[in-house]
C-alpha cells in the first residue's frame, strides 16, 4: 500500500516537473524559474523520504543538481534585480547591467541544459526506471 502510494506521488511529481521545466524553457521569467525550483525540491523530497522504493534515486538527483544549480544562479540574479529596483537604484546603474549580463548568461546555460534534456528524453527514462 505504502509503496503505490510512493508511485503515485512521485509520478505526479514528475509529471509537474516535466510541466515546469517546459514552462521555463518556455516563458524564462522569474515566476516559472522559481515554479521550477520548487518542483525540482518538492521531487528530491518524495524520492529521499521513499528512498525504499526507488533505489536509483541518488543518479537522479545528481542530474537535477546542475539544472537546480544553473536556476539557482538564474533566481539570484532576479531577486537582486528586484532589491535594487525597490532600493530606487536606476535600471540602467552598472550593478544592475552586471547582474542583467550575468543572468543572461546563467539563462543561456540553463536553456541548453533543457535541450539536452529533451533530446535524451529524461522524464520518460526516469519514470521508466522509478517504476512509474
Amino acid at each position: 500500500m505504502m509503496r503505490q502510494y510512493a508511485r503515485e506521488r512521485a509520478s505526479t511529481l514528475l509529471r509537474r516537473l516535466a510541466f515546469r521545466m517546459n514552462r521555463a524553457a518556455r516563458l524564462r521569467d522569474a515566476d516559472s524559474i522559481h515554479d521550477l525550483r520548487v518542483a525540482i525540491r518538492r521531487f528530491e523530497q518524495c524520492l529521499q523520504i521513499f528512498h525504499q522504493f526507488f533505489p536509483g534515486y541518488k543518479k537522479i538527483h545528481r542530474r537535477l543538481h546542475k539544472i537546480m544549480q544553473l536556476s539557482g544562479e538564474v533566481r539570484n540574479r532576479d531577486i537582486a534585480l528586484e532589491l535594487l529596483k525597490q532600493a530606487g537604484q536606476p535600471a540602467r546603474s552598472p550593478l544592475a547591467v552586471r547582474l542583467l549580463a550575468e543572468r543572461k548568461e546563467f539563462r543561456g546555460e540553463l536553456m541548453a541544459a533543457f535541450d539536452r534534456w529533451g533530446e535524451r528524453d529524461m522524464f520518460r527514462k526516469w519514470g521508466s526506471r522509478l517504476g512509474l
